[in-house]
């Protein structure tokens, strides 16, 4: 008994001292996790520390000053182009609509307003289905985190990433009220095709400010964010808008809008801006002023500290010079024949091709004049037509619409089929064509188009205000996203004929006067170092005997133009051209006179300016002012004029100019109708063709030619190829100005005299023309007595006959 006693009494003590142990080894487990815990804050806490300290700071977040465009204008102050690296307009959210805002939230940080820059529910959610997945695909970041991601941190995906965002979110929360929150995000965000923020986005998709944006128009790009080039509404519209009906389904259910609001908006129409609407319109001329401000201010400055550039450009102007350029290449490209289809393409292709034309015609149906691409899908040979496709519509091109293409050998009869242009067209063939109509035959639209072709040829023009110098139009060749390169300041081209009144003027002012008498005889010069030869010509290849000065610049002779440089001397005209404002170098020997020199067009115009301002140059500028983001004028240019010949030399050569254009190789000019002066140029085998011409208010060159030197074929001229041009944007240039007529100076004096001999006509003479002289040197009536049975006469300046035509037939034999 005693002994179960025992053992019935030990049983309780057993209990109480294996309790006490549990109690002890439960309280050194907990201390042993209160340990753990404890260092793992501590350890936490460091390392948040450390994270912390190589945080960036964002205390110059309140002075937000982020990469914006540098803006270009026109004379009217009319936006013409932008330069930047991140295509961004800064805003005040405060002048959005509330629902502009209200789509950004519901789609991206539903519970903006009530967390603290993290969203644990968010995290979470991400966290679970990354885990799921194996990888990162789904970030939960905040409007907050992406402020901090976008602002101060790499794109890159990873958990530290993420909680260096969390971090900075936090604090930029604290540091920053919630609007001012909402403004730096909508003004950073990525909304695709290269815009930054919503205004730029806005203008982007629409044309319009982000003030103007409807709901539904809202909605669309707050769904951007996601996936800016998945969810493109220029390229994926579908998608776009499953994304749309996502964002109004969201505001609908945070309650923003009315279901039926919702159901209105996806039901709306929307109205991209077309691709084309953002063509520039002056591209050779603000690449030339964003090479200015790069070079002299840095890249830095130009694409990050939005400039505004004031520049002399005119819209209007600038919209003649295009189209005249455009015109008048085309023109002589068709004058050349047509070159077939650059492209044919299988019949399986053909529904993708109009799908992709379709888009890139910004879906609305192509306006009269435009030029565009068309498919050919069928040849009707007995109505003489061709069938064509653009987009989603069917158009046709009529033989009268391709004639320019006929073959020149093909004989045209009424069983020819599409005369002369048989076997050109196939079908699948891609050719280029203008709209000439659209037509409504039963509802369904028809567009009558005809036959173009991209010109191989390159042209450039270049205008300038003569009294100020500030450059009105700049064309630097057919297409800038073909080829950057700026004829009319960087190609150095030789200028031909039309350098000649730099001769002429430079012996004006050496005491010849446009009756000087020169023989228009063979030259040839021999070259014992070269051991060549070398036999000028005029471009008639023959010879006119007895010329004045005036027949021979408005005729443009050039055997009289090599002889008058001999007489004058090669250094003092190329010191006479050089202060006119020509700063290439130029040859010292006589092919000068034939404009041998390689010079730039623009160089070419500021030299024609100084007759346009009776002797004094106007140095040609394009930038009025230039304006930093705070205000501050960085440079303001002014015209600048200063005289550089005698007015009354200046006027003569100017005087003889206008008859250039009256009765000369410029005279498709005369169509003007008013006062106006020029001079053409071609070069050897007709390699470049050239115009210069000028009213008292405008100076404007015309080039045309190829890049690569070869001919511009038979015929093609000055007169013909680059006339035209200069014609089709005057005509539209000085349409609103009044007609102004050239002013002489005092001491010119006009005289009556017979053109062919220079000397003063007689009363009953039916052949006569006012010409002018510097006075003093005019012919008088004891020389109209003196000429001989042809109306020779030695003139005021130069020899007499006998002793002339000595010298003549020396010069021939040097």
């Amino acid at each position: 008994m005693k002994s179960k006693e025992k053992r019935i009494t030990s049983t309780p003590e057993k209990n109480r001292s294996n309790q006490s142990r549990a109690g002890r080894l439960f309280l050194k487990v907990c201390a042993a996790f209160f340990l753990i815990f404890a260092a793992a804050g501590v350890c936490a806490g460091y390392f948040i520390y450390l994270l912390d300290r190589d945080l960036p700071s964002i205390s110059t977040l309140r002075d937000y000053r982020p990469s914006i465009i540098t803006r270009v204008y026109a004379d009217n102050n009319e936006l013409i182009d932008e330069f930047y690296l991140e295509d961004r307009r800064v805003i005040d959210i405060k002048e959005l609509p509330p629902h502009v805002i209200q789509s950004f939230i519901a789609a991206e940080d539903a519970r903006f307003f009530s967390h603290r820059g993290i969203d644990i529910h968010g995290i979470i959610r991400a966290f679970y289905r990354n885990l799921q997945a194996g990888q990162i695909v789904q970030g939960g970041s905040t409007i907050t985190q992406q402020v901090a991601k976008t602002l101060f941190l790499t794109p890159e995906k990873s958990y530290m990433r993420k909680l260096r965002e969390a971090l900075l979110a936090l604090k930029i929360d604290r540091y920053l009220k919630k609007h001012e929150i909402l403004n730096l995000y909508l003004n950073q965000i990525y909304l695709g095709h290269g815009t930054y923020g919503i205004e730029a986005a806005s203008e982007r998709y629409f044309g319009k400010e982000a003030k103007y944006l409807t709901l539904a128009e809202a909605a669309l790009l707050a769904g951007l964010p996601k996936a800016p080039s998945t969810y493109s509404p220029l390229f994926r519209l579908e998608r776009a808008r499953q994304r749309q009906a996502y964002v109004l389904s969201r505001m609908e259910a945070e309650g923003y809008i009315t279901e039926q609001e919702a159901t209105e908006a996806l039901d709306a129409q929307l109205a991209f801006r077309k691709t084309g609407d953002s063509k520039k319109i002056a591209p050779h001329f603000t690449e030339h002023v964003r090479r200015y401000i790069q070079s002299r201010y840095s890249s830095r400055v130009l694409y990050m500290e939005g400039l505004e550039v004031y520049t002399t450009l005119n819209v209007s102007m600038q919209k003649s010079a295009r189209d005249a350029v455009d015109r008048g290449l085309r023109e002589l490209d068709h004058r050349q024949g047509y070159r077939g289809a650059p492209e044919n393409i299988p019949p399986e292709r053909f529904k993708g091709f109009l799908g992709a034309q379709w888009i890139e015609l910004g879906r609305v149906l192509p306006e009269r004049g435009q030029i565009i691409t068309a498919l050919v899908t069928g040849v009707n040979h007995e109505d003489k037509l061709l069938l064509l496709s653009v987009g989603p519509y069917e158009a046709t091109m009529d033989i009268a619409d391709m004639g320019w293409a006929a073959k020149k050998d093909q004989k045209r009869t009424e069983t020819t089929g599409l005369d002369g242009t048989e076997g050109m067209f196939r079908v699948g063939d891609v050719i280029e064509a203008r709209v000439i109509g659209v037509l409504t035959v039963e509802d369904e639209t028809i567009l009558q188009l005809e036959l173009e072709q991209e010109p191989e040829v390159q042209g450039a023009l270049l205008c300038i205000e003569a009294r100020t110098g500030e450059i009105k139009a700049m064309v630097g060749g057919r297409d800038f996203e073909e080829s950057e390169f700026n004829r009319a300041t960087q190609a150095v081209r030789q200028p031909g004929s039309s350098f000649k009144p730099f001769i002429y003027t430079a012996a004006f002012d050496k005491g010849m006067t446009p009756s000087t008498v020169v023989m228009d005889t063979p030259l040839v010069y021999r070259d014992t170092l070269q051991n060549s030869t070398w036999k000028p010509r005029n471009y008639e290849e023959t010879f006119y005997g007895p010329t004045t000065l005036r027949t021979a610049l408005i005729r443009s002779r050039n055997l009289v133009t090599i002889k008058i440089l001999n007489d004058i001397g090669v250094d003092y005209a190329v010191d006479y051209i050089q202060n006119m404002g020509i700063t290439s170098p130029l040859a010292r020997d006589l092919s000068l006179a034939l404009g041998s020199s390689g010079i730039t067009m623009i160089e070419v115009v500021r030299g024609f300016s100084v007759y346009a301002n009776n002797g004094e140059q106007a140095e040609p500028f394009f930038i009025r002012k230039i304006v930093d983001r705070s205000g501050n004028v960085l440079e303001e240019n002014h015209p600048s004029l200063k005289r550089v010949i005698d007015p009354r030399i200046a006027f003569i050569t100017s005087h003889l100019l206008q008859g250039a254009v009256q009765s000369g190789t410029g005279w498709r000019v005369k169509a003007l109708n008013r006062p106006v002066a020029g001079k053409t140029g071609t070069t050897n085998d007709l390699r470049d063709a050239w115009f210069i011409g000028y009213t008292p208010s405008l100076v404007t060159g015309v080039w045309v030619g190829f890049d690569d030197f070869r001919p511009l074929g038979r015929l093609e001229t000055g007169s013909r190829a680059a006339s035209p041009i200069f014609l089709y944007f005057m005509e539209r240039a000085l349409e609103s100005r009044p007609v102004e007529t050239f002013t002489p100076p005092e001491g010119v004096v006009f005289v009556r005299i017979d053109p062919e001999t220079g000397i003063p006509a007689h009363s009953e003479s039916k052949n006569s023309v006012f010409e002018c002289y510097l006075e003093g040197t005019e012919p008088t009536e004891s020389m109209a007595a003196g000429t001989d049975s042809r109306g020779r006469h030695a003139g005021a300046g130069q020899k007499d006959l006998g002793t002339f035509l000595k010298s003549e037939r020396e010069a021939l034999f040097d």
